[in-house]
């Protein structure tokens, strides 16, 4: 029994037949020698790409947002409603980005993100950033010590609308962590330990436990949590001042996000693999790319998410380059390829695949 199997043996069975164990997989070193040779020349950040897109889709979100909160017609009510939670996932989704682009690249990004999308999202980068470069770790991916892994597809039936669900209290569960949780944290130090471990990262696993941060994390993370937490008592605040429309408009909006996000996320791997650490093709065959024509795509999974097992291959491949990339290996590997069988049609597949697999579970 692997330690993935420890953690999770309450929803995980291993009475039922799996597919050929994904850690056992060869690494197809054509197609990784490919991966590198061929992009070589697409790895540099363009500011004149990631600058509109960001600014543009948190203006559109904001722009949304307002109507949502002051419209008193309906159908306005949905449609701002409707735009704001695309855009602003779109904006909100740059910070996986922040944690592969090189220092120095794009000047100035990090904190403009923070200041317009993290912290009025309750989603400050230091939640992200030295988290998830330990899901690319090849030592680590698909193992307990993943902080973005679960064997969802080995798991219970039950499991996958659970993973859905929790997502809509992320809004709640953020004002409390930053407007309760941090003050209580500064004042009892055992607490402030416990929640820099379980309460302080963007994750899945709930076995994961986060390290306290060192160097310029640790001064990154100290001005955003502060933020954070006045931005948190100011929205708790805006209910005697404002009443609660705005703040249950803006909550209900963030809960949409954060289920595409979630919904995207169950789709951005197969899951199958039983807690062994795996090859990078292994990896790769893990991880799904949804490559036009697929039409929804690029709304579910925005900024580059779409190529998510051709990110699990070139990590620090910006996003707006990973089309090109995709391009170029899919003509040169061809058809049959190694490269060719993670690419999927589209959402609704992939979440019939993995809800088939957890029905062998029972």
């Amino acid at each position: 029994m692997t330690a993935m199997d420890k953690t999770m043996s309450g929803g995980v069975s291993r009475d039922v037949p799996t597919r050929p164990a994904l850690a056992a997989t060869p690494d197809d070193s054509a197609m990784l020698r490919a991966a590198v040779d061929l992009t070589r020349d697409l790895g540099k950040a363009k500011p004149s790409i990631y600058w509109p897109d960001f600014l543009g889709s948190a203006a559109l979100g904001y722009a949304g947002l307002a109507v949502a909160i002051t419209t008193s017609q309906g159908w306005l009510v949905v449609l701002g409603g409707l735009v704001a939670a695309v855009t602003l996932y779109r904006a909100a989704s740059f910070i996986h980005e922040l944690t592969h682009i090189r220092n120095g690249s794009l000047r100035g990004f990090r904190l403009a993100w923070n200041m317009l999308v993290g912290i009025p999202l309750l989603i400050p980068s230091f939640m992200y950033e030295g988290v998830h470069t330990q899901h690319h770790a090849k030592t680590r991916y698909g193992t307990v010590d993943d902080p973005e892994y679960l064997p969802l597809a080995l798991m219970k039936p039950w499991t996958l609308p659970l993973f859905i669900v929790a997502a809509l209290l992320a809004p709640v569960a953020l004002i409390v962590r930053f407007a309760v949780l941090t003050p209580l944290g500064v004042l009892i130090p055992a607490l402030r330990r416990e929640i820099v471990a379980r309460y302080s990262a963007l994750t899945i696993n709930p076995a994961y436990r986060r390290r306290p941060p060192e160097g310029e994390l640790k001064r990154r993370w100290a001005w955003q949590e502060t933020g954070a937490f006045f931005w948190a008592l100011a929205l708790i605040a805006s209910v005697p001042l404002f009443g609660w429309r705005p703040l249950l408009t803006g909550v209900a909006i963030f809960s949409a996000v954060a289920v595409l996000n979630q919904l995207r996320t169950l789709v951005a791997h197969l899951w199958e693999n039983e807690g062994e650490p795996m090859t990078v093709t292994g990896q790769y065959l893990d991880s799904v790319n949804v490559p036009p024509p697929a039409p929804l795509a690029g709304l579910w999974a925005p900024v580059g998410l779409r190529y998510h097992a051709l990110h699990h291959l070139l990590p620090s491949m910006p996003y707006h380059s990973l089309g090109e990339a995709h391009r170029r290996l899919t003509a040169h590997l061809g058809a049959g390829s190694t490269y060719q069988r993670s690419n999927h049609a589209g959402m609704l597949p992939l979440v019939a695949r993995i809800a088939r697999s957890t029905m062998r579970v029972g």
